[in-house]
């Protein structure tokens, strides 16, 4: 039987987000919504 592709790809993502943890996560979250800040006010 094959795996579903968007199940592998989930797992996948859930074994990085373990690897990286939650300041991890923050950090690249937070520094996410500050480029989409930046471009807000850039073009404001």
């Amino acid at each position: 039987m094959k795996k579903d592709p968007s199940s592998a790809r989930n797992s996948t993502f859930l074994k990085w987000l373990k690897k990286i943890g939650l300041w991890g996560f923050l950090f690249f979250l937070l520094k996410g919504l500050l480029w989409l800040l930046l471009g807000y006010l850039a073009l404001k």
